[in-house]
């Protein structure tokens, strides 16, 4: 088994689980060997080089994609996905939902992700919009930006995942100063941030992620009209 590892802050929770997990060496050591940024991680999945990963909400649509009802889900705010104000606008190219979700919103401006988004908005939030903010001002719902999708071995995906949703991973403290010192994001900082992010994707989630990808298909639609 290989799985894609987005190795962001976010999802630092899920990777201490699967460590302290009884899983087999192989795949622990898998989640080092694909280790890249979301969109790296998308194209992975995609041609099946990795068994199951976190994609993006708008990758993971696709018929053919299984999903768990796992995901990096904003609650309100999230403080790691930004527009910059008053600048031109220009795409992520580490993300994909990221970059539609500005457009979905109308917002624009240069699209910032993960860990060093944070980092921008800790120096300066006043310069940033914070799109999963706008998004639930909006619609009162939470925004899912990735799911948890297979490729192989289903149900032992889905075993990690029943197992995570039950599970409260405490982070040690020589952790958070490696992940601190390594992304120069105070500790408090990062513990703040995290508690911003929830994981299980249930039915107020299910809604939003609906309305999103909705609203995205409709852009397309309206872009490809625009385009003929």
């Amino acid at each position: 088994m290989i799985f894609g590892k987005i190795d962001y802050i976010n999802l630092l929770p899920f990777h201490l689980f699967l460590k302290r997990s009884s899983l087999n060496n192989a795949l622990k050591k898998s989640c080092e060997y694909k280790k890249s940024f979301p969109s790296k991680i998308n194209r992975e999945f995609k041609y099946r080089r990795v068994d199951g990963a976190f994609i993006s909400s708008i990758e993971s649509n696709r018929k053919s994609i299984k999903t768990l009802p796992l995901g990096i889900v904003a609650k309100k705010h999230v403080t790691s996905v930004l527009v910059k104000k008053n600048s031109k606008s220009t795409q992520d190219p580490h993300s994909a939902t990221s970059n539609v979700l500005a457009r979905v919103l109308n917002i624009d401006g240069e699209v910032h992700i993960g860990d060093s988004a944070l980092k921008l908005y800790l120096e300066n939030p006043n310069n940033y919009t914070d799109l999963a903010k706008v998004w639930h001002e909006n619609y009162k719902l939470p925004f899912v930006f990735a799911r948890l999708s297979v490729n192989r071995h289903f149900y032992t995906y889905k075993k990690i995942s029943d197992s995570f949703k039950n599970n409260h991973t405490k982070i040690p403290q020589y952790i958070l100063k490696k992940y601190a010192y390594e992304r120069n994001i105070p500790p408090k900082e990062i513990l703040k941030y995290l508690s911003l992010i929830s994981y299980e994707i249930g039915p107020k989630e299910r809604r939003g992620l609906k309305l999103f990808l909705k609203k995205s298909n409709l852009l397309g639609k309206k872009q490809k009209h625009t385009n003929v």
